[in-house]
């Protein structure tokens, strides 16, 4: 898709959501880095069920480095990997006190270097704990904007998000990403997709094939 036409696109996602909130209940950095862990592959609202407990024991990385993973297990063992995020908590909790002070870096690049934590992931974070422009990309965004052809079929998230911020002004960013994925989940879904009612959509009809398969790393 040319240049144009997307950005026409993605204006009309932005008009669809204006201001789409965050939808993990989180209230700090900490607790927002540790709920955007527990959401691969997982619901937001498993997530927002089980956190309030966990954050009410283990407010900090201080507390939550001390702990076992098995430990972490009792609290989230309602969700998905949730071994494997288990040992991530408690590692990351450790790295936080031993290379940050216990305090939620706002790079990407220290953001990246914890444990568990991906390129969506730390984007996430510093969107929502620091209000830093980005646009996160997970299977909602990687699918929509494959499906558009506003990236290549074979596109990794590294490279979508490339495409989007190239695209799109740094003001747009954090709504942009919280907007297509609220598409994705309300229209666009995986299993049947529709666009959204009136003739701006629809002239966008002929232009969505999603790709069938989506690939990724560690989010």
């Amino acid at each position: 898709m040319e240049d144009d036409r997307a950005v026409t696109l993605l204006h009309l996602v932005l008009d669809l959501y204006p201001g789409v909130p965050p939808t993990l209940t989180a209230h700090n950095p900490f607790e927002i880095l540790v709920a955007v862990l527990l959401s691969a592959q997982t619901t937001d609202v498993a997530v927002n069920a089980v956190t309030p407990h966990l954050f009410a024991d283990y407010p900090d990385a201080a507390a939550m480095a001390q702990a076992t993973p098995l430990e972490i297990e009792a609290y989230i063992d309602r969700l998905g990997l949730y071994h494997n995020k288990a040992r991530y908590l408690v590692a990351l909790s450790q790295a936080l006190v031993a290379r940050h002070g216990g305090r939620v870096p706002e790079a990407q690049k220290e953001l990246v270097a914890l444990p568990g934590v991906g390129q969506k992931t730390a984007t996430v974070v510093r969107t929502d704990a620091f209000n830093i422009p980005g646009v996160a990309v997970d299977t909602h965004v990687s699918r929509i904007i494959r499906g558009f052809g506003i990236a290549p079929p074979d596109a990794t998230p590294a490279a979508i998000q490339r495409r989007l911020e190239g695209l799109m002004p740094p003001g747009t960013w954090i709504n942009l990403h919280r907007a297509l994925i609220r598409l994705g989940r309300e229209w666009l879904t995986a299993r049947n997709p529709k666009l959204p009612p009136g003739p701006a959509w629809q002239a966008f009809a002929s232009d969505y094939n999603p790709p069938k398969k989506l690939g990724g790393k560690k989010a």
